[in-house]
């Protein structure tokens, strides 16, 4: 019930009282918890929907209170399972499907893929894509369900606890309100040609990247190759096998490639993974010998495979870390929606942060060669500096941030007579928060030493 509130706030065991208010029905469906926040699950009230579409039951008026415990009629960790692993996909009006979800299609159109002109790959794509904006669910262009439902029970529990605030600790290190990485995914041999320049231009404005590289695809990956990243400081990571789009076709295919894609992660030295256009199954991941994986999107309306984890937070997938992507890929954004303005990076960067999150960026090198295209890169390297510079966002590697999390995961707060304490390895960098209502609304209030008061 409470162990992914838990997970989420890392606040103190005693205050995440909750319980179920009856049975839980026996299949999963669509529901609201308040008028802005979708789940999907099972309920003991009322009625879960088939599709999002349909009219959704409110199951806010059916909490109650039994002492200091909130009695739900659902759990929390449930839904947000089902969320962050897509599980709602197949009841989205089969907006889960994948662009070309013949496996006999999917593997001729990638074996044609090279050969296709860009303009014809667009002009398939956007065929193929032309109905994302009818999609309902999630909610374009930043789905928030998870922290919103978080939110709303930290609300509740504050009420049912009748405290001012609750602790916990912060999401990142040194109080940083949000966090950001860059990451490059490297397709062709004309994008591993451009690397090198590519890393100029992060350099010149203070950023460092992590580069996906596919260890078995069009261009080579030598060890020269692989020092001139690493010994810059940039990052290297394993982008799929050869980048055909059949990873996941089948659990065969799947666990046949995994066993030669551990090899590389072994031999690169790589923590992380990404699979060729964000095709994936969460349930699959254990698999693979990464540490931290960056294939879910937050929505996936304009992605080879709809759905979308609806969080823009790091999370476990068993053991592994996801860094879902919560930002429009660059080819989304040129070639698909046909603009050249970083407007609508702001605008998913500011939902983001609003809620404290991680805004993560994939920028290709094969697709940055083009003059508008570094003009309108520069303009988001510009944008991010600004907010580093600014001590808004902690502008990371993607291994910093696995790194950390792990770390904030095994934290404990502590009471220590009138005060707070956080335990663990990294404390040193780690924040107290507190929640606090401003009206129903949940706030929070980061503390700059790692002792604070408690109630």
């Amino acid at each position: 019930m409470n162990g992914a509130f838990l997970d989420y706030y890392r606040c103190p065991e005693s205050f995440a009282t909750f319980g179920l208010s009856g049975e839980l029905s026996n299949s999963n469906g669509f529901f609201h918890f308040g008028s802005d926040t979708i789940c999907y699950g099972r309920t003991c009230v009322g009625h879960s929907a088939k599709s999002v579409t349909d009219e959704l039951y409110d199951v806010s008026d059916q909490v109650t209170a039994n002492g200091s415990t909130l009695q739900l009629p659902f759990s929390p960790s449930e839904v947000v399972s089902n969320l962050r692993y897509e599980r709602y996909v197949s009841a989205s009006n089969g907006n889960g499907k994948q662009l070309t979800s013949a496996p006999a299609i999917r593997k001729a159109y990638y074996k044609m893929r090279p050969m296709l002109s860009l303009s014809v790959r667009k002009h398939f794509q956007r065929i193929c894509l032309g109905d994302w904006e009818q999609i309902p669910f999630p909610h374009w262009p930043v789905d928030l369900s998870v922290e919103l439902m978080f939110e709303k029970l930290l609300a509740l529990l504050l009420k049912v606890h009748g405290v001012d605030q609750i602790p916990f600790i912060w999401f990142w290190p040194n109080g940083f309100s949000g966090c950001a990485i860059m990451t490059h995914d490297v397709e062709a041999l004309p994008g591993s040609e451009f690397c090198s320049t590519l890393m100029d231009l992060d350099e010149a404005y203070g950023i460092k990247a992590s580069f996906q590289l596919v260890p078995e695809g069009q261009y080579p990956v030598s060890a020269d190759f692989l020092s001139s990243i690493r010994d810059r400081g940039f990052e290297i990571n394993v982008h799929d096998l050869n980048h055909d789009g059949l990873l996941f076709s089948n659990r065969e295919v799947f666990l046949q490639r995994a066993e030669r894609i551990n090899q590389y992660a072994r031999e690169y030295h790589a923590a992380g993974f990404r699979s060729a256009v964000l095709y994936r199954n969460p349930e699959w991941l254990e698999s693979l010998d990464f540490s931290y994986d960056m294939s879910i999107p937050n929505i996936g309306h304009l992605e080879g495979q709809r759905g979308g984890c609806c969080s823009v937070m790091p999370f476990f997938v068993g053991n592994i870390l996801e860094l879902p992507l919560t930002t429009t890929q660059d080819y989304s954004l040129f070639h698909i929606l046909k603009q050249h303005s970083i407007d609508l990076w702001v605008r998913q960067i500011t939902l983001i942060l609003e809620k404290h999150g991680l805004a993560s960026f994939i920028l290709h090198p094969d697709y940055l060669r083009e003059p508008l295209a570094q003009k309108t890169y520069k303009a988001l390297l510009t944008y991010l500096a600004e907010l580093s510079s600014n001590g808004k966002v902690w502008m990371a590697l993607p291994r910093e941030v696995n790194q950390w999390w792990r770390q904030r995961s095994q934290m404990k707060l502590v009471r220590r007579g009138n005060s707070w304490e956080i335990e663990g390895e990294g404390k040193d960098r780690a924040r107290i928060a507190y929640a606090n209502l401003e009206g129903d609304r949940v706030v929070y209030h980061v503390e700059s030493p790692c002792v604070a008061a408690a109630n």
